[in-house]
């Protein structure tokens, strides 16, 4: 039996920021909905310009702000983090559409924008469907 790469590797799924608000917002369970989802083993990726902006919304944020974010940090530590070189000037998504793109990972987003960007570029897009379950658009 031949295996490839992609069989013995964990598949990696990139995070957007509100990715890790969903929990709160929609009272879902991310690693498990993403686990009955993707049917396989995974890693969510964690990049360090949405790291930053989790830090600065729990720094500056309104109070509801703060406490969300700070909520969403504690489950980033349950990702892998990705320092990305990048400018402080460059958008999150920005970096999060070029980072897709080049490695091939799908992106857990709400952000209608970035989802759309993504479609564009044929990069699957999980997301909250009927503020209930995440659901896969595109092929993974």
């Amino acid at each position: 039996m031949v295996f490839t790469l992609a069989q013995k590797e964990t598949f990696k799924v990139i995070l957007d920021s509100n990715a890790l608000f969903v929990p709160l917002q929609f009272k879902i369970d991310i690693f498990n909905d993403l686990e009955r989802l993707l049917n396989r083993n995974f890693e969510l990726i964690l990049l360090s310009p949405v790291k930053r902006e989790l830090e600065a919304l729990a720094e500056k944020g309104s109070p509801k702000m703060r406490k969300n974010a700070s909520y969403a940090l504690k489950l980033a530590e349950k990702c892998k983090y990705v320092e990305v070189d990048a400018s402080a000037s460059t958008l999150t998504d920005d970096i999060i559409v070029k980072i897709a793109k080049e490695w091939g990972f799908p992106v857990f987003t709400n952000d209608r924008q970035l989802k759309k960007r993504l479609r564009d570029i044929s990069v699957p897009v999980i997301y909250v469907r009927q503020k209930s379950r995440l659901e896969i658009d595109g092929m993974i």
